[in-house]
């Protein structure tokens, strides 16, 4: 599935610092701004214990994760929406991704540049909130325009559209966002189609060690239910250029905080894995929560989709526990799912088809 997430912040917040580490990429992190220009681009692994587990036991001579695109997005000042500091561009890429992590600077080093009066976590965000909102603010003014005019014809759909879209409208002059807005799956099925910027899931970064976090700050974000991780993204960017030997000899566990934060961008989008396992390959697949199993199989090929008849069914752990796939049919743990069925984040499926 080509899935993408835009890292976003203001200039210097150690956005392409971070992309590099997640990507191992070399972006440019000159320190001034607007030193990304283009957004650079990079597929990361979703790190997943349960897939290696499964390859050992499968003994594949492959080994296939999940991975999501990270998008490196310039940085955004105020009046990007009206094209200040190459915004339009800026925001055109976002539109492009399915969800969102804000970078934030929480770090306090004064060597580098603060395009704000002081570091100011809350104040970054609204800034950023607000010229994505106004961005779709301009986007919902440019579709009533035009609109309008149907909806005087009588044209029913135009109608319930600018309906909707007036409702939105008034929502973002009063400070809303639209993913924090409580819509009916039609008005959502409407929206759909704008890709506004506002609507997409988000994940902030607070950029810098535990300690240069006030504590009123994280109270903010989990007061208001927003989803965030504190991580020093300078460390981690030089620990992930060191060699394991490295790690071992400074003391460093061969664990990273970046893992988290692939983790979470996956659940963000609301994606779950389920894997096919054999002696030629084991490999993680991606669909969204909730998808049928005749779904999950077009996933793998489009003709499992249309020639599905059932998928043999077990999680991961209970196959592992079971020794072989021999022991586990034996033992009546793998289940025949029909075209109903909802594959559960952990499945293992074996896709039968004509």
């Amino acid at each position: 599935m080509n899935l993408s997430v835009g890292i976003v912040g203001l200039p210097n917040v150690g956005k392409s610092t971070l992309f590099n580490t997640l990507t191992k990429n070399k972006a440019d992190i000159a320190n001034y701004p607007f030193c990304t220009i283009d957004p650079n681009i990079g597929i990361v692994e979703v790190p997943d214990f349960r897939l290696d587990k499964l390859s050992s036991f499968s003994n594949s001579a492959k080994t296939i994760p999940a991975i999501v695109k990270f998008v490196d997005i310039a940085g955004l000042v105020k009046g990007a929406n009206k094209g200040e500091g190459l915004g339009n561009q800026f925001l055109s890429n976002i539109r492009e991704t399915h969800s969102i992590i804000y970078v934030l600077r929480a770090f306090k080093n004064e060597k580098i540049l603060n395009v704000l009066d002081k570091v100011n976590v809350i104040e970054s965000k609204e800034i950023l909130d607000t010229e994505l909102a106004l961005k779709d603010l301009e986007t919902i003014e440019k579709r009533l325009f035009s609109l309008k005019k149907d909806a005087k014809r009588g044209n029913k759909d135009a109608i319930k559209e600018v309906e909707v879209l007036e409702n939105i409208e008034s929502k973002l002059k009063e400070g809303n966002l639209i993913r924090d807005l409580d819509l009916s799956d039609n008005d959502r099925q409407i929206l759909k189609q704008y890709s506004f910027l506002t609507a997409k899931p988000c994940l902030f970064v607070l950029n810098g060690k535990d300690d240069e976090v006030d504590p009123e700050i994280k109270e903010y974000f989990t007061k208001n239910n927003f989803k965030y991780i504190i991580i020093d993204i300078r460390d981690e960017y030089d620990i992930a250029n060191l060699s394991d030997l490295e790690k071992e000899e400074l003391g460093i566990e061969n664990k990273s905080e970046l893992d988290i934060l692939i983790r979470e961008s996956y659940k963000l989008l609301d994606l779950i894995t389920f894997f096919t396992t054999g002696q030629d390959e084991t490999r993680a697949w991606t669909i969204k929560n909730n998808t049928k199993a005749p779904d999950a199989a077009g996933v793998i090929h489009n003709d499992f989709k249309e020639r599905f008849i059932k998928a043999d069914t077990i999680n991961w752990q209970t196959l592992i526990d079971s020794v072989s796939w021999e022991n586990a049919r034996s033992l009546g743990l793998i289940r025949s799912e029909g075209k109903e069925y909802l594959v559960q984040d952990g499945d293992v499926l074996e896709i039968k088809h004509n």
